[in-house]
């Protein structure tokens, strides 16, 4: 007898369930209407990317942390692990043709082979939105601002969140006047990563081992305790420009944003709750390096990834059953066979005018009809008998206030 299949998901997969797409939907609409009030146009591209490119962009320790496999002619391939290496190899491909600064935004869905934890799935969704071919600090504005517009859709106050910003550009800076050789300033970056995670003489001990004297450490300390951006001038534009554009109360200094060691350049950013409950719910930065290093012209670039799974972990936390309890729409019944063309003729009716309809597909039970649309997420039911085809007319019950009106069957 051969094994009982199970009906589990794949490890680390997810199945969305209606009651899930709810709460999708919900996040989705917000990344999609922030995104088309902001300009960013919309892209999309194939889930399968080459190998290759992939390790360009991340190097060989990517092998680790994704699906890939060799297909029937032996192309080594991959499930993308992000989206930033495809669109840099979507720019690159038509770089002479397009016309710069681009605004684009995707809502891709990708794969990443590690360990699970709290807010972390090997599958998920995330929300792209990048600036290529913008030098000056307003790309971060746009980016930023459509990230804080897409929180606030989602039903999240700006009490609930704040991004946290830096500088590796003002770091760099920073340990060279502390003289902290270049060549030590990744051990740096690893450390003020830790940060909070770690005791500080774990940090220090890491810090020690590679390679920096206790002069060095001290001062590696020193900058870690830094509160002030003053002397960066992109940082003071950025904290200026986002007052004008009214989400300056949202973001914060934090020069222990690192993000990734070799990939940005410029200002970077994590969003997390005050609470700080769960892991970074967005991140990015500007990136300057990315389209030569796969073979591209230089083109100077901000970007953000959104996932879907903190936030959505977020939004339950925060609002609860609020943020999916809005009704709306109609759920139509008819009691006989004989009633079967009037409702789908009522139905019909009401969808041409712009209304979503759910359509019973068989007669039912008073009783049974009005359960299932309680438990529908429609404002109106409609339930239509006999008499109701004979008067020509259909009542509509306000599933809300319980209130009846009355339309014609036309």
């Amino acid at each position: 007898m051969a094994d009982k299949i199970s009906f589990e998901p794949p490890r680390g997969m997810r199945d969305f369930y209606p009651a899930d797409m709810v709460w999708r939907n919900k996040v989705f609409d917000a990344f999609r209407a922030s995104g088309e009030a902001a300009g960013f146009q919309p892209y999309d591209a194939c889930v399968v990317e080459n190998y290759e490119l992939l390790e360009r962009k991340s190097g060989e320790e990517v092998g680790s942390q994704i699906y890939h496999f060799q297909d029937k002619s032996d192309r080594h391939l991959a499930l993308r692990p992000e989206m930033t290496p495809t669109l840099a190899r979507m720019v690159a491909q038509k770089q002479k043709e397009l016309s710069f600064p681009i605004k684009w935004t995707t809502i891709a869905q990708c794969f990443r082979y590690e360990r699970m934890t709290k807010g972390r799935k090997r599958e998920h969704y995330q929300w792209n939105i990048d600036i290529i071919g913008e030098e000056s600090v307003m790309a971060e504005v746009e980016i930023l601002s459509a990230a804080v517009d897409a929180l606030c859709r989602m039903g999240l106050s700006k009490s609930d969140f704040k991004v946290h910003v830096s500088s590796r550009k003002f770091l760099g800076q920073l340990l060279e006047k502390s003289g902290i050789a270049p060549e030590k300033h990744a051990q740096v970056f690893l450390a003020l990563d830790k940060r909070g995670k770690m005791p500080d003489a774990e940090i220090a001990a890491m810090l020690k081992d590679g390679s920096l004297s206790d002069e060095e450490v001290a001062a590696t300390f020193a900058i870690m305790d830094l509160k002030s951006f003053e002397g960066c001038p992109e940082l003071e534009e950025l904290f200026r420009l986002a007052k004008v554009a009214g989400f300056a109360d949202c973001l914060e200094f934090d020069i222990s944003v690192i993000r990734g060691l070799s990939y940005y350049t410029g200002i970077v950013f994590e969003c997390f709750d005050v609470a700080r409950e769960f892991r970074a719910i967005f991140g990015g930065g500007r990136y300057d390096n990315l389209l030569t290093s796969i073979g591209g012209e230089k083109a100077t670039a901000v970007g953000l990834g959104f996932g879907d799974v903190v936030v959505t972990e977020l939004l339950k936390s925060r609002l609860g059953d609020t943020a999916i309890s809005a009704k709306k729409g109609y759920t139509i019944g008819y009691m006989f066979a004989e009633q079967r063309e009037a409702a789908l003729k009522f139905a019909s009716s009401l969808r041409a005018r712009g209304e979503k309809v759910d359509l019973a597909l068989a007669p039912q039970k008073p009783k049974k009809f009005f359960s299932r649309a309680n438990q529908s997420g429609a404002l109106y039911a409609s339930f239509i008998g006999p008499d109701d085809v004979q008067q020509g007319v259909v009542r509509v019950k306000n599933l809300e206030t319980s209130t009846e009106s009355k339309e014609e069957l036309v």
